[in-house]
C-alpha cells in the first residue's frame, strides 16, 4: 500500500482533497485557517489503486513552543511516515512566502513529491501555475480538488510511484535472500600476507592439526590450499595462500604462478585476513597487499602474529599510525593480537572475522538511510559543480551487499568532488557501523518523473 500525504500551508484544500479521495467527509473543510491539527489517517482506493492517506495541519513557521510549532512537528512526523507527498499551493492567488519556505525544507527531508497547483477551476491562475516552478518541486499539475480536475494526471503519477515501491521492495526482498541463501554456505577466509609471517601456522593452530607445512624458511606453501572447517557452529572455508612478495622480486615463473594463486583465493574470499609479523607491521608491501583487498571489495580483518616475542608497545605505535595514515580508505578495520605458534588470540581472531563478515552484508533499511542523508548533508551541504550550480543530492538507496554499494540520485550530479563522496563514506561507516569495509557510493543522475507529462 503506497501511503501518500496531503501538505501545504493553511487553507490551500488538503482537506478537501483528503475528502475527496477518500470518498467521504472526514475531515473538516472550513475558509478559517488551521482547523487541521494532528494528521489523519485513512486507507482507501484510488480507482485500482490502494494508498494510505493522510491528511495535515498546514505550514507556518514558529520558533517558539506554540501550538504552531506542534502542528510542524506533526506534520514532519507525516513527511517522514509517506512514500510521497502531494504538495498543494493555490494557484489563484499565488506562491506564498510560506510556500517557498516549506518546499525548501520539504526538499532536505528527500521524499518523493507532486506538485498541485490547486483551485485551478477559473482562469486566473495562470501567473500562479508559471510561479510555481521557483518552488524547486518540478512541474505542477493543473488540478482543483473541489472540481475533479487533473485527477486523472495525479492518479498516473501515483501509480509510478507505487510501481517504483514495489520494485525497490522486490529488489530488497531478493537481496535478502540471496543473502540468507549465502549464509548457508560455508564463509570462505584467506589468510594473505608477506612470505615467513605465520600464516601457515596461523591456519593449522585454528584448525588444531599439523595440516600445513611449516618451518622457518621463507616460501614453504606455494600453492593456496583450502580446509573446510566448523567453529562454534559456523561453516568456513579456511584458504592458506602463498606469501606475496614485493612484484620487482617475483623473478621465476612458478613464484609467479603462485602470486597468481593468492591473489584468486584473495579475490574470491569474503574475508581477507591480512597477517603481519609483530616487529614489521605494516610495511609498504603490507599496505600494497590492503588496499589491493579492499579495491576487490573484500572484508579485511588484521591479525598481528608472533605477539608472544613482541615489542608490543611499539608495534600497536607503529600499526595504529600506520592505519591513520596510510590505510584511510576503510576507517576501522579491525586488528588482533595472536601467537599462531602458542595458539593465542585465536577466539578473538574468529569473533572479528564473523563481525566484519556481517558488516559486508549488512543491509541499511531506507527509513533510516535517508534520515541519515538529511541530516548529513544539513551539516556540511555539497558544494558548487563545475557549472557553478549548487548540486542537489535527492536521495540514496542501498544498491547492493557484499560490500554495501549506494545509489544517490542527483539532478545536477557533474562535478561533486571525490572529497565531498569521502566525507559522505566516512559519516556512512561512522553513522552505521561499517568501519573495516570497503563501501561504494554512486552519484546518478534523478529521472525527472514529468518527462512523460510534457
Amino acid at each position: 500500500m503506497l501511503t501518500v500525504a496531503i501538505i501545504g500551508r493553511p487553507n490551500v484544500g488538503k482537506s478537501t482533497l483528503f475528502n475527496r479521495l477518500a470518498g467521504k467527509k472526514l475531515a473538516i473543510v472550513h475558509d478559517l485557517p488551521g482547523v487541521t491539527r494532528d494528521r489523519k489517517f485513512h486507507a482507501t482506493k484510488f480507482k485500482d489503486l490502494d494508498i494510505m492517506l493522510i491528511d495535515t495541519a498546514g505550514y507556518e513557521y514558529s520558533t517558539t513552543d506554540n501550538i504552531e510549532s506542534r502542528m510542524w512537528k506533526q506534520t514532519q512526523m507525516a513527511i517522514q511516515e509517506a512514500d510521497i507527498c502531494l504538495f498543494l499551493y493555490d494557484a489563484r492567488t499565488g506562491i506564498h512566502p510560506y510556500d517557498e519556505q516549506f518546499a525548501d525544507l520539504v526538499r532536505k527531508m528527500h521524499k518523493p513529491v507532486i506538485l498541485l497547483a490547486n483551485k485551478c477551476e477559473g482562469k486566473n491562475q495562470e501567473n500562479g501555475i508559471g510561479e510555481a516552478y521557483k518552488l524547486g518541486l518540478g512541474e505542477p499539475v493543473i488540478f482543483s480538488a473541489e472540481h475533479g480536475i487533473g485527477f486523472d494526471d495525479l492518479y498516473m503519477l501515483l501509480m509510478k510511484a507505487d510501481e517504483a515501491k514495489k520494485t525497490a521492495e522486490k529488489v530488497e526482498e531478493n537481496s535478502e535472500k540471496e543473502n540468507e541463501d549465502e549464509n548457508l554456505h560455508p564463509i570462505q577466509v584467506a589468510f594473505i600476507g608477506r612470505p615467513n609471517v605465520g600464516k601457515s601456522t596461523l591456519v593449522n593452530a585454528l584448525l588444531n592439526d599439523e595440516r600445513m607445512l611449516t618451518g622457518p624458511e621463507a616460501g614453504m606453501t606455494r600453492d593456496a590450499i583450502t580446509t573446510e572447517w566448523t567453529w562454534k557452529g559456523h561453516k568456513f572455508r579456511l584458504v592458506d595462500t602463498a606469501g606475496l612478495r614485493r612484484q620487482s622480486k617475483v623473478v621465476n615463473s612458478l613464484e609467479k604462478m603462485s602470486v597468481e594463486s593468492t591473489m584468486y583465493a584473495a579475490n574470491m574470499a569474503q574475508v581477507a585476513v591480512l597477517v603481519l609479523d609483530a616487529d614489521m607491521v605494516l610495511d609498504k608491501q603490507d599496505l600494497t597487499i590492503a588496499r589491493k583487498i579492499l579495491e576487490e571489495g573484500r572484508a579485511l580483518v588484521i591479525a598481528v602474529n608472533k605477539w608472544d616475542i613482541a615489542n608490543r608497545k611499539e608495534s600497536l605505535e607503529k600499526l595504529n599510525y600506520k592505519l591513520e595514515t596510510s590505510l584511510t580508505q576503510a576507517s576501522g578495520v579491525p586488528t588482533v593480537t595472536v601467537s599462531a605458534l602458542k595458539k593465542e588470540g585465536l577466539d578473538k581472531l574468529m569473533n572479528a572475522i564473523l563481525k566484519i563478515y556481517e558488516r559486508w552484508n549488512m543491509r541499511i533499511p531506507t527509513a533510516p538511510l535517508n534520515k541519515w542523508f538529511a541530516d548529513v548533508q544539513l551539516q556540511n551541504p555539497a558544494p558548487l559543480g563545475k557549472n557553478k550550480r549548487r548540486i542537489k543530492l535527492k536521495y540514496i538507496t542501498q544498491a547492493k551487499t557484499r560490500p554495501p554499494a549506494f545509489y544517490i540520485f542527483s539532478s545536477n550530479p557533474e562535478g561533486l568532488p571525490e572529497s565531498y563522496l569521502r566525507y559522505l563514506s566516512n559519516s556512512l561507516r561512522d553513522t552505521f557501523n561499517l568501519g573495516g569495509i570497503p563501501l561504494r557510493i554512486t552519484v546518478r543522475k534523478a529521472d525527472n518523473p514529468y518527462a512523460d507529462n510534457k
